[in-house]
């Protein structure tokens, strides 16, 4: 073997077959090119998750700016990662204001809203275009209710999964029926769409101008089909990675609604696993939309997170909505906790080089107020992020916090003290940590320093 000439040198995908079946291997040092181990670049990733309906934004907020703030009482579950993360105050996206159904839709467009308007492509999906040509899966969708976070650049509502075993069986389980076989029915599939376009495109000729446009968003639907059945069949020869007893028993099983901690948690585990294993870079996790997120029973939460929502000033209510911010908190601090404690291929913490997006895209629930939205960005230490510290754009542009004054904070909640602070502008920043080159995203109007 002649190491200076690094004949010795093998792929990270390659695979041992014997008998008809293939192991694929760890990552090994001699997959490594020399004297390469110390400087090995590690992927960089990220995750989005949603929480519906805003917060109960006086139990919420961080009054004190910078370095030596105080954590709110429902932000108070990260107060172990005070160095990971950066709580945000006072960003809003200027096309959801005055609505308040489509805040889960913009969230990560910063798109308009309004009935003749087409979403814009979320900024997962921009950062997807870089990062999927690396990995097995460009993006991860998973969402409480069907539709995800993700949108294409045509518009379009990616797909989301729900069930537990369906996520891991689609991330590190063979085809059923072998390769072969999944093979011919990817191939039958991409058939079927390109003779369906031909009859569209035929179709098309005949049509009005406003069936048209109809049309349009149809077939880009099929384009983005044609794209993923594409890139699935190119993967097959891939061998999957190996999953051990312990994460596939932590990951590989179905959790009732009932049992939301335990859902959510399994559902983080997914995510951890295939940022580990490198079948995504990109994920998107929605909690639910803000007509229809699910209640908590195990913490005395019966009520959905909409009904709480709109509490009216109840005290009930709104102590219940408390609680459920709080609960959904801690489960991030889980996602969090397991980031930093699962090992990236260069033995560092998988946190240092994940960044992840919590929030809403609303702030107070009761009068649908879409500013100032909470937001907490975690991680991504190892790829330029500066944390430790409550980033407010609110400061400056406002008379300061008034808590004991609920009409007065809610106000804030609804207007922005600072019209320029897009929330376009944060998404633009980790779109170029990930490798994006772009100096505008959605309505940006420069690039958050973080």
């Amino acid at each position: 073997m002649n190491f200076l000439s690094q004949s010795w040198l093998i792929d990270r995908r390659h695979a041992l077959r014997a008998l008809g079946t293939c192991i694929s291997l760890p990552m090994l040092e001699c997959m490594i090119p020399l004297h390469a181990s110390e400087n090995v670049e590690t992927p960089r990733r990220s995750a989005f998750i949603y929480l519906a309906n805003g917060v109960h934004s006086l139990n919420y907020q961080i009054t004190d700016s910078g370095a030596d703030y105080e954590f709110s009482r429902s932000l108070k579950p990260l107060e172990g990662f005070r160095n990971s993360i950066t709580p945000i105050s006072g960003l809003h996206h200027p096309g959801s204001l005055g609505h308040h159904h489509n805040c889960i839709d913009i969230w990560l467009t910063g798109g308009k809203i309004g009935a003749s308007e087409r979403n814009t492509i979320s900024v997962d999906q921009l950062m997807a275009q870089v990062t999927g040509e690396k990995t097995r899966y460009p993006s991860m969708e998973i969402a409480l209710t069907q539709g995800s976070l993700a949108w294409t650049a045509d518009g379009v509502q990616l797909p989301a999964m729900r069930r537990c075993t369906e996520i891991f069986s689609s991330l590190f389980e063979e085809p059923k029926g072998g390769v072969a076989a999944q093979r011919r029915v990817l191939r039958r599939k991409a058939s079927v769409l390109d003779d369906n376009l031909d009859e569209v495109r035929k179709l098309e000729q005949r049509m009005g101008a406003a069936d048209k446009g109809r049309l349009e968003q149809y077939l880009n639907s099929v384009r983005e089909a044609e794209i993923r059945t594409r890139r699935a069949d190119e993967w097959l020869d891939t061998p999957l990675p190996n999953i051990d007893e312990e994460d596939r028993r932590r990951t590989n099983r179905d959790i009732p609604k009932t049992q939301a901690g335990d859902y959510f948690r399994t559902v983080y585990d997914l995510m951890v696993l295939a940022f580990q294993t490198d079948v995504t870079r990109v994920a998107t996790f929605s909690l639910g939309g803000e007509g229809d997120a699910f209640a908590i029973p195990e913490i005395g939460i019966t009520e959905s997170r909409h009904q709480l929502s709109h509490h009216g000033g109840d005290a009930g209510y709104m102590e219940k909505l408390t609680n459920y911010d709080t609960f959904a908190i801690d489960q991030y601090r889980y996602f969090l906790q397991r980031l930093q404690e699962t090992p990236d291929l260069n033995g560092k913490p998988l946190l240092g080089s994940t960044m992840s997006l919590f929030g809403s895209g609303m702030c107070y629930g009761h009068s649908h107020g879409n500013a100032n939205l909470p937001l907490v960005l975690a991680g991504g230490g190892d790829i330029g992020v500066k944390h430790g510290q409550h980033v407010d754009f609110n400061q400056g542009h406002f008379d300061g916090y008034e808590l004991i004054n609920p009409g007065k904070h809610y106000s804030l909640c609804s207007r922005p003290a600072n019209a320029d602070a897009h929330m376009s502008n944060l998404l633009l920043m980790m779109a170029q940590k990930m490798g994006v080159e772009t100096d505008q995203f959605g309505d940006s109007n420069k690039s958050v320093d973080l």
